[in-house]
């Protein structure tokens, strides 16, 4: 089980409130192509695919690469912005073996309650050489996230995450090695005002594990600092890579 289990509120949350816009997608395009050739007939999976943002967007900017989505959540799988979605999680991919040349997993790592399994079982279904694409925050590494600076109890909840260190050492019980791990920075908002007015609690995990009162004190830091803060928000997740 992982830190939350989504369900339809979360979903609809998530679908509104975690889609990137153009620009913070652009620069997650270059990084992947440091990484990943996406040549027509490659077959790529998007594993814990949520309501499909990263899917459609491979889809769009690789007409001839064949994106499968796994999510193991129905309400997910139900809000999802393509089709089809297939039913089934980290441990139990519903893939042939050695049937995919590369695996993305976008802020989906907390969510794994064995990741050593989730390596045997990503190791099981990748072509042999094949990359690991892993986007995340990880526990003690909040400081290129914004929502952490005007929610700082989130940062506990961080700190439940898998670190950097505990993800390698999962997947190296499958064979895999460390190839690269940056932050890449994104334009999560237009603005502060634009993240204010369009925060959703539900599609946050860290948000949902503060209490309440946490949460409305860090709004309003969130709706003071929007008022003399201009330009972009940005934010710098990490992305590891492993093969």
């Amino acid at each position: 089980m992982g830190l939350i289990a989504y369900n339809g509120v979360d979903a609809a949350a998530f679908a509104a409130n975690r889609h990137l816009g153009d620009d913070a997608l652009g620069a997650w395009r270059g990084a992947i192509l440091r990484y990943l050739d996406p040549r027509p007939g490659l077959r790529l999976l998007d594993l814990g695919c949520g309501t499909g943002s990263w899917t459609r967007a491979f889809r769009e900017w690789w007409p001839g690469v064949e994106v499968v989505a796994v999510e193991p959540s129905a309400a997910m799988r139900e809000r999802a912005v393509f089709e089809p979605v297939l039913a089934g999680d980290a441990a139990s991919i519903p893939l042939a073996d050695a049937s995919v040349d590369a695996v993305w997993l976008s802020t989906v790592v907390h969510h794994i309650p064995d990741l050593a399994a989730a390596a045997r079982e990503i190791r099981r279904v990748l072509a042999p050489g094949g990359p690991v694409l892993i986007r995340s925050a990880f526990a003690g590494r909040p400081d290129g996230i914004g929502l952490f600076r005007y929610f700082p109890e989130a940062v506990a909840v961080l700190d439940r995450y898998p670190s950097v260190a505990r993800v390698e050492e999962a997947f190296a019980t499958a064979g895999f090695t460390t190839t690269d791990f940056a932050p890449v920075p994104q334009v999560t908002a237009p603005s502060l005002a634009d993240l204010a007015t369009g925060l959703r609690r539900e599609a946050h995990t860290p948000l949902q594990l503060i209490s309440d009162e946490a949460y409305a004190a860090g709004v309003a830091r969130l709706r003071a600092a929007a008022e003399t803060t201009h330009g972009p928000a940005v934010d710098a997740l990490d992305l590891l890579v492993l093969a």
